[in-house]
């Protein structure tokens, strides 16, 4: 930070000499054709505040196609009105098999992953009554909102979401005279589930308005209980720092593993409990392991870019890797947005003959945006300069902002099944490893912010062969080092077709996984993990490509977990074990704190 201060000091005393008067006339700059353009950034500053961020004039464009389109489609309102009447009639056929105190069968059913009409009480009158009009509305509404000829296909698709947010506000689930639960646990406890509820609201709202840090719970403390693979920082810069683990065995292979993970969250999603934490299983395969620990930046930090966390951060691990375990090539694994990354770097290395990787994982990591799930509802011209401006007033974007963003998507759930259970029936959430990881949350710099909105989200730049890294084209099919690819079944943030275009483009050998779970749960799918099971495909280098879906009906699920099969191939692609090093005193890369070390405290 120091240097970067002088170079702004030095830069600030270039532009404050006076210009001579012979030269005067060529240095003056163009008159600003918008001189008031920072007033205009700061009144959408503050209404996006006001708006959680979410630009209106998106929803109200959206809006608009759908009508239009709608308004000129009389089959489709035929359709319907037709689709109206026959849930009406559904939902009255019930209610008379209700009254002749038959089963009625439920016409109507919830999403796979909606739990919120689960509880026995729902399947009574009048509350299945209720929730089956719900449903019906939530039919009706989603056959509203399909595609039609003209319609944008993003439109279609956020009007759809912005009615499915609408409706989860007015569930009969949310509220206690409607909620059969409810009521039966406050005639249970007398009330008392509305006193804990009252209580558990007040200081969720308090923290809510102060925004005050809550320290991790009990048997849940970074670096004792979670964190805690044991190791030390060899390397920090202002950016990031870089922690080695110890070795657990005798010897180890001679090529380093070195894990990029996301700056939108804390590292140790990968190195979470003891039980479950992927550094401390590779390590015990007999790896020598090197995580990038980022910081949590701050409004100082607001001009760090895309490149800055690609050279001062992957590169510099890189080098620094090098300098520790010299004349060896490095496994790299990155996740996320660290595998993004990790894709642009190892392009960028290929590009300029930088052979030192001597494998790519890339863990529910995507390299073309097209289809990258829900997140896109979020991201459309209007969208991303209005977090812009937020972005400028502030100098990042903020945790609340961010983790609203991953909540809506999944808000029947995320938002109101947790608000029911805490504030009607005053249940306390139970801590888990997973859950203390998932609000541990981080900030994210402004330019870099905006650089990913725009040049990845909302361009699409590094698969239509548009992203320049220091003024040169890259292309992914420049890698040629082999390929380990990973995603999830049900990932709404990095949706495995989407991360199977991996193979699209790129030409070497490429091994791709399939594994059941979510972005996260996914991931963590350590050995001896209850109800996980994978598919595996390998391709060659040079082969023609298939199909996502050709691709799943050629591979069968195998039970257990993937884990052991990326160990097994990183062994295929390493060396004879040697012995053990940690750090290298004589290099300058001496141990300066344990592991977890301290960037990943700041809050």
């Amino acid at each position: 930070m120091a240097g970067r201060r002088q170079e702004t000091n030095a830069t600030a005393a270039k532009l404050a000499i006076v210009p001579s008067p012979a030269t005067e006339p060529k240095a003056r700059q163009q008159p600003d054709p918008h001189p008031h353009r920072d007033m205009d950034r700061a009144a959408r500053a503050a209404l996006a505040r006001i708006t959680g961020g979410v630009s209106p004039h998106s929803i109200i464009e959206a809006w608009s196609d759908w009508a239009q389109h709608l308004s000129r489609s009389p089959g489709r309102q035929l359709e319907l009105a037709e689709r109206a009447q026959a849930n009406i009639a559904k939902l009255l056929a019930m209610s008379i098999a209700d009254t002749k105190q038959n089963d009625a069968v439920h016409p109507f059913a919830p999403k796979a992953y909606d739990h919120r009409f689960k509880h026995p009480s729902w399947d009574k009158p009048p509350f299945r009554f209720w929730s089956q009009g719900f449903l019906a509305m939530q039919d009706w509404w989603d056959a509203a909102t399909e595609h039609m000829p003209g319609l944008s296909k993003s439109d279609a698709d956020r009007t759809r979401f912005q009615m499915r947010q609408t409706l989860d506000l007015v569930s009969p689930s949310n509220f206690p005279w409607s909620n059969p639960q409810i009521i039966e646990e406050t005639q249970k406890t007398q009330g008392r589930n509305l006193i804990d509820g009252a209580r558990l609201f007040t200081e969720d709202l308090l923290h809510t308005l102060t925004q005050e840090h809550m320290p991790a719970p009990e048997g849940y403390q970074i670096g004792e209980d979670l964190a805690c693979t044991p190791g030390e920082v060899v390397f920090r810069n202002e950016l990031f720092e870089l922690i080695q683990y110890a070795p657990q065995t005798g010897e180890v292979r001679p090529e380093p593993v070195l894990i990029v993970p996301a700056w939108i969250m804390k590292y140790y999603i990968l190195d979470l409990s003891p039980h479950n934490s992927m550094v401390n299983y590779l390590v015990q395969q007999g790896f020598t392991v090197f995580m990038i620990s980022w910081c949590n930046p701050t409004a100082e930090q607001a001009d760090l870019s895309l490149e800055d966390y690609r050279k001062r951060g992957v590169m510099a691990a890189i080098g620094a890797v090098n300098t520790i375990i010299p004349d060896q090539k490095i496994h790299a694994i990155g996740y996320c947005l660290g595998g993004t990354l990790l894709a642009i770097a190892a392009a960028v290395m290929a590009r300029d003959g930088d052979d030192r990787l001597v494998s790519i994982t890339l863990m529910a990591a995507q390299v073309d945006f097209a289809e990258a799930g829900e997140l896109l509802l979020f991201v459309d011209e209007s969208q991303v300069a209005f977090i812009e401006d937020l972005m400028w007033s502030q100098g990042y974007l903020d945790r609340p902002q961010m983790t609203r963003t991953f909540a809506t998507i999944r808000a029947e759930d995320l938002i109101y099944t947790r608000a029911v259970n805490r504030y009607f029936l005053g249940r306390e959430d139970l801590p888990t490893d997973l859950g203390v990881w998932n609000g541990d949350t981080t900030r994210m710099p402004a330019r870099m912010h905006s650089e990913y909105l725009r040049g990845l989200f909302l361009e699409n730049r590094l698969s239509a062969g548009r992203f320049a890294v220091e003024g040169r084209v890259i292309a992914l099919k420049d890698v040629a080092a082999p390929l380990f690819v990973v995603g999830t079944e049900t990932d709404h943030i990095a949706p495995w077709r989407s991360v199977y275009k991996t193979q699209l483009f790129t030409d070497g050998d490429l091994t791709f996984v399939l594994t059941r779970g979510g972005h996260n749960g996914g991931i963590l799918s350590e050995p001896g993990h209850p109800r996980r099971h994978y598919r595996i495909g390998h391709r060659e280098a040079g082969a023609l490509y298939v199909g996502p879906e050709l691709w799943l009906d050629q591979h069968q699920p195998i039970e257990g977990s993937w884990w052991p099969e990326l160990s097994s191939w990183l062994l295929d692609l390493s060396g004879n074990p040697v012995p053990p090093a940690m750090g290298a005193p004589e290099r300058g890369l001496s141990p300066v704190a344990a592991a977890p070390g301290t960037y990943v405290h700041q809050i």
